[in-house]
């Protein structure tokens, strides 16, 4: 069952999904940045992790596509991983550059993060981004995220040096930015 915002929703990926996420995977501007480059990510590469995920109650990632409700076009990609079950993920999102600028990348944080904290009950979200990347790190401060962590010039890009960014969401602080949601688990 997919997760839906008021122009989005996030579904499961489709064996024909894999042309787009090659295409966003190695495009410099849409990833933040690349262990290879250039980035030579293929399809192929992209299928075999598809058809060889397993089915498991206890998922430790997820990943959607990102779907205009109205078009169908596919925005880009979100989602989760590192799972320590009611405890912590790690998220991460890529949206195709025609999407920029629209809200929607926000809409799909938002759902997934509601996802995280209401169904899942974790306590704490983590991404990583760059200093390189303010879009990025503009979308995670609107959502709540601070930084917690610095790694200063770490991060190579477009000829110049950025620092690698560590954010965090408490689930205290989600809940405190959504008082129209009611936190269910009680107090530690």
């Amino acid at each position: 069952m997919p997760l839906e915002a008021e122009r989005v929703i996030l579904r499961e990926e489709r064996p024909d999904d894999m042309r787009f996420l090659v295409d966003l995977r190695n495009d410099l501007d849409t990833q933040a940045w690349s262990k290879t480059l250039p980035p030579d990510y293929t399809e192929a590469m992209f299928r075999k992790r598809f058809e060889a995920r397993e089915f498991s109650f206890n998922r430790y990632e997820g990943r959607f596509i990102i779907e205009h409700k109205e078009t169908h076009e596919v925005v880009g990609f979100i989602g989760y991983s590192d799972l320590e079950p009611r405890f912590s993920a790690t998220i991460g999102i890529a949206v195709s550059k025609p999407f920029w600028g629209t809200g929607m990348a926000r809409e799909a944080q938002e759902a997934l993060l509601k996802f995280l904290f209401v169904e899942l009950g974790l306590l704490v979200l983590r991404l990583w981004t760059h200093t390189g990347n303010m879009a990025a790190v503009r979308l995670a401060e609107k959502s709540g995220f601070k930084v917690s962590g610095r790694q200063r010039q770490a991060v190579f890009k477009n000829g110049e040096m950025h620092d690698n960014l560590t954010m965090d969401l408490l689930r205290e602080e989600y809940f405190a930015l959504h008082p129209e949601l009611t936190d269910k688990l009680p107090a530690l």
